[in-house]
């Protein structure tokens, strides 16, 4: 029998202070590994742009690595070719399960390709997680359309925080 995964995605600023890294990284390992031990397959996606997409990134990998379930995937969300991941596709796929364009923002506008991704992405998910400080900046409007979405939303930072798991 074919069943969809659990999406989990992640979304926030793309600057993040030393001192709140630390704390971020234990938040997103504790999340990731309940995720892990509670659903059956899981597609996490992530973007490549900013430190939010990097810790979320390196905590599923260090997670999956850590949990003795194999139920997971991560898979490294591009709103448009990039030639950094291009160049160096093969170290791309040491680190990520799949390497994905999205194909509604591939020909946009690289500001409104963003936008365009980070919409496709929550439309993907069950789950969206952020970190989210100010009310600004991409991660920001991508919060705001979450919420306005069926999606459940946790926020990690400090601005209107939600923690609605099933």
């Amino acid at each position: 029998m074919f069943y969809d995964p659990y999406v989990v995605s992640f979304f926030g600023h793309r600057y993040i202070s030393s001192q709140t890294r630390r704390e971020l990284e234990a938040q997103l390992d504790k999340l990731i590994i309940d995720i892990i031990n509670r659903k059956d397959d899981i597609e996490f996606i992530v973007g490549f742009a900013g430190d939010f997409n990097t810790l979320a990134a390196s905590a599923v990998k260090r997670m999956k690595d850590f949990s003795c379930e194999d139920n997971s995937e991560l898979t490294l969300v591009l709103p448009y070719e990039n030639k950094t991941v291009n160049d160096n596709i093969n170290s791309f796929m040491d680190f990520y399960d799949w390497v994905y364009v999205c194909e509604e923002s591939d020909d946009a506008h690289p500001k409104k390709a963003y936008e365009i991704c980070n919409k496709y992405m929550i439309d993907k998910s069950d789950l969206a997680v952020f970190f989210i400080d100010q009310p600004s900046g991409g991660a920001y409007k991508a919060y705001k359309y979450a919420q306005s979405q069926p999606v459940k939303t946790i926020n990690l930072g400090s601005l209107d925080k939600t923690a609605q798991m099933e």
